[in-house]
């Protein structure tokens, strides 16, 4: 094993005990800015496979996911059943391991079923963001040459079987399983979440039923032979800076990151149902949460297709939820739906996640939700969701100040732009290292390169602050910065400060 060294960092022997304001943060320490977070537990070697059984031993009759719009729930033990009939169908398809699956859907109970699915196969689930129209679905689909899709009906405007209609014409034409394309070559097998017979596509109930006790029997010996640190989903970046990029990320990646957020959210204490109001799609939703609850056994709520604040409140109540996760956005809009109803809700925690959590806001969640704590959570597609997460039981500033603290077994250092690790409390770009980190850009060495050096740290491109107890603040994306007069300007100070305006609720 690589040894590296590192600085020596003195740890605070009590994090939460000493409150800092603002200014302690940006103060400029003599130590430099680097953190290792030495974790408790080991890391797992389980694929999400392996995972997803020993949970279905462990919490068989639990509810794993309630579906409100779909007025479906299954059971950790249906879960994986269903998955294993869905891997088993795609078996006898002639699905090999590592072949791609896209899931291009709303959330469904079929998306966390197709998830496990794919895990227990050995294939590789590829993420795909429910409005995507044809040109943004044709390019991914061939950049990562998916094989099979699956995909919903008809979700807002979005009516999935004409849109691959329009970039596979050959599909009404073809049998289903035996689609060839000029334009996508690599797509044979479209699955559609519908009781509709569509031309040239199977329907979803159409692969669970061509399992069989062999082809499921294969599945389960499979299990042994899937290396845990190989490719197990691919999620897209946001594409802000062009095309999107396809990280690939590893049952350790996902097995990992999702138990270790699971501890911080607290789910090894007791059973919680939690109220997703992000996508699935995003690795807020995979691994943060479904990875999180395979885990741990919490119960994943679905209020609605998509995002719906009073449909959200509605599954709150009406499922007892204990937990919510979302962004800053969705959290205004869900404590304004509080304020008009005042209903009585069971909520202990909220999770924030995707932007800065303002303190007023945090305020409001505390006061109209009602809920004990508001945790924050950084991370990027690229590092398998979570870096840092607030901790237990710390003080109510460092979760409404900054992004948490280093997830448990990672490094993290903060330099400036000629790679030379600042002082603690200066602002300059974060690097993390550790198992969170993507295994590569798919098929692309030369992006790939570019983010991860050969020490194994990858570059983020957000300009942060570490404090000397681990704790980090963003001040934003690095090709965000504004130089003026010879002074940096960081666009997440000027958001802070209109955010203390009594009449902006939110800044962005």
């Amino acid at each position: 094993m690589r040894r590296f060294l590192r600085p020596t960092i003195k740890l605070t022997k009590n994090v939460h005990a000493k409150k800092c304001n603002h200014q302690e943060i940006r103060k400029i320490s003599t130590k430099p800015s680097y953190y290792h977070c030495v974790g408790e537990e080991p890391l797992s070697h389980l694929t999400l496979g392996q995972l997803s059984e020993k949970s279905s031993y462990c919490f068989g009759d639990r509810t794993a996911v309630v579906s409100c719009h779909q007025k479906k729930k299954l059971t950790f033990r249906s879960l994986l059943e269903e998955a294993d009939r869905l891997a088993a169908g795609f078996l006898k398809l002639g699905f090999q391991p590592e072949d791609r699956i896209g899931i291009w859907a709303p959330n469904l109970a079929e998306w966390y079923i197709a998830f496990i699915a794919c895990a227990r196969g050995g294939f590789v689930m590829v993420s795909m963001n429910p409005f995507y129209q044809a040109n943004e679905a044709e390019n991914l689909i061939k950049q990562v040459k998916i094989k099979g899709l699956i995909c919903g009906d008809v979700f807002r405007k979005q009516d999935y079987y004409q849109i691959l209609r329009s970039i596979c014409p050959e599909l009404e034409n073809s049998k289903p399983g035996k689609i060839h394309s000029d334009k996508i070559p690599s797509l044979r097998t479209v699955v559609h979440i519908t009781e509709e017979n569509k031309k040239g596509t199977f329907k979803f109930t159409d692969i669970l039923n061509m399992a069989d006790e062999d082809t499921i029997l294969q599945i389960k010996k499979r299990q042994n032979k899937i290396k845990f640190d190989g490719p197990c989903n691919i999620q897209f970046t946001s594409g802000t800076t062009g095309m999107p990029k396809a990280p690939v990320q590893s049952h350790f990646n996902i097995v990992n990151n999702g138990y270790f957020c699971g501890k911080r959210i607290g789910l090894h204490h007791k059973h919680h149902t939690i109220c997703l109001q992000n996508p699935l799609f995003h690795v807020f939703g995979t691994i943060a949460t479904l990875s999180a609850a395979v885990g741990h056994g919490a119960t994943i709520v679905l209020p609605n297709d998509a995002y719906n604040p009073e449909k959200n409140l509605n599954a709150i109540v009406q499922e007892r939820c204990t937990v919510i996760y979302g962004t800053p956005t969705m959290y205004v809009d869900l404590v304004s739906q509080q304020r008009k109803r005042n209903e009585n809700l069971k909520a202990e925690l909220a999770l924030s996640g995707g932007a800065l959590c303002p303190p007023t806001l945090f305020k409001d969640m505390l006061d109209i939700l009602k809920v004990k704590t508001v945790k924050s959570i950084y991370g990027l597609t690229e590092t398998t969701a979570s870096v840092f997460f607030s901790m237990n039981k710390e003080i109510e500033y460092y979760g409404s100040h900054t992004v948490g603290r280093v997830q448990d077994h990672l490094e993290v250092k903060v330099v400036d732009k000629d790679g030379y690790i600042v002082p603690m409390g200066t602002p300059g770009e974060l690097f993390v290292r550790g198992y969170t980190t993507m295994v590569e850009y798919f098929n692309n060495e030369e992006k790939t390169k570019e983010v991860i050096d050969k020490n194994g740290w990858f570059r983020t491109g957000d300009q942060f602050i570490l404090t000397e107890d681990g704790y980090g603040k963003v001040v934003g994306r690095i090709k965000d910065m504004i130089i003026r007069g010879g002074e940096n300007i960081y666009p997440k100070e000027i958001e802070e400060f209109l955010i203390t305006h009594p009449e902006i609720i939110e800044v962005q």
